[in-house]
């Protein structure tokens, strides 16, 4: 079976956990800690990073910094994971959707400023399966409505905007290190900002509110966000081959889209010019007209030993949510078409070029035979 998307681990990944657990530096505090959080800044343009335990709680803690007051509304995706809404709704606000771009499958950012009102506060771009969100318009409706941005840069590790790396854009800026992404820690998370009263007070909140002047004295309740030195040691060690990784994923996604963009009805990834792809993950999205949705071609493909994941559901149709109240009556055409008609390929760190090649014959041997 190939998989979807396995992370590499080499020599330095290796010698540097191992450092931490012959030093016995394994928790929170370390050198790799520091020299990770500096590290990922600085190759973002930012100045400062606050590692935390995994994206979520990265989202999280950004919200929580916006200290919103009951009827707050923070703009985001209608297509993205269930991460963004969660943390809107924890910290106390309102997600307010839109719709995805047909193409990008980034949020629409036409249909945002139609979606502003005096309890906005922040707007929530999501760069989706390694592709840029279009930034230029939220940063002027940003300034020209006093809002904060909150960049999720999870899925966009070294992806450009404009020669831009994401990560770049927010106010704060959010990304995950899960084992699947392009730099991993098995489990992990950052934040940045180049704000250092926001960096402080994020630092504080990571770690159950601790204080520097006065360790044990809480003024506000946090949570135990950390992330562990081993955990650095291995995102450090990756982010020093960060290019490499980059290149081989830039390579992945142009040969799939050599050898798959023959079928009709098949709708690709797009890189658009003022953008920099990193292609995280290779989407693909079927046709309606072709007969079946992506449940079933995943299940065809899975008995030709290739496995696939599905695209995400949108926000709004999401069972949790809705019992919560929100999103009543609300539609998302292009979100809704592309959650049912949506699945990746295998896109990982480890994927071959004969495994590609017998991943496109796969999917055109299902869609011929889908054709007649």
């Amino acid at each position: 079976m190939i998989p979807v998307n396995e992370p590499r681990i080499g020599e330095k990944e290796i010698a540097y956990v191992n450092e931490c657990l012959q030093t016995g530096w394994i928790s929170s505090e370390g050198r790799f800690i520091d020299a990770f959080e500096r590290q990922w800044a600085a190759y973002c343009r930012m100045k400062f990073g606050i590692a935390v335990s995994n994206g979520t709680t990265a989202l999280e803690l950004a919200v929580e910094s916006l200290d919103l007051k009951p009827g707050d509304e923070v703009i985001l995706p209608s297509f993205t994971i269930i991460s963004c809404a969660q943390a809107v709704v924890y910290g106390g606000g309102i997600p307010v959707l839109v719709d995805c771009d047909p193409h990008t499958w980034c949020m629409d950012v036409s249909q945002i400023e139609a979606k502003i009102n005096p309890r906005t506060r922040a707007i929530m771009p999501v760069h989706i399966y390694g592709h840029p969100v279009d930034m230029d318009p939220l940063l002027v409706l940003s300034e020209k409505h006093h809002l904060t941005l909150i960049e999720d840069a999870a899925e966009a590790h070294g992806a450009e905007y404009k020669g831009c790396r994401c990560g770049s854009f927010g106010h704060i800026s959010c990304f995950s290190f899960y084992a699947n992404k392009i730099i991993t820690t098995g489990e992990g998370g950052m934040l940045l900002t180049n704000d250092e009263s926001t960096a402080v007070r994020l630092r504080s909140l990571r770690n159950l509110a601790f204080k520097k002047e006065r360790r044990f004295y809480h003024t506000e309740l946090g949570h135990n966000f950390r992330l562990t030195n081993m955990q650095a040691a291995l995102g450090l060690a990756q982010l020093e081959h960060i290019e490499e990784s980059l290149q081989h994923k830039r390579w992945l996604g142009k040969t799939y889209t050599e050898k798959l963009s023959h079928l009709d009805g098949l709708q690709l990834p797009v890189e658009e010019d003022w953008a920099k792809n990193v292609y995280w993950m290779y989407g693909i999205v079927l046709d309606e007209k072709i007969g079946i949705d992506a449940v079933e071609f995943a299940r065809r493909l899975s008995a030709r030993g290739i496995m696939t994941r599905p695209f995400f559901l949108g926000m709004h149709e999401q069972p949790v949510l809705q019992a919560k109240g929100f999103f009543h009556g609300e539609s998302y055409p292009i979100t809704e078409r592309i959650s049912r008609q949506g699945l990746y390929l295998p896109s990982g760190m480890t994927l071959t070029e004969a495994q590609l090649n017998e991943v496109c014959a796969g999917v055109e041997a299902e869609w011929q035979s889908l054709n007649g």
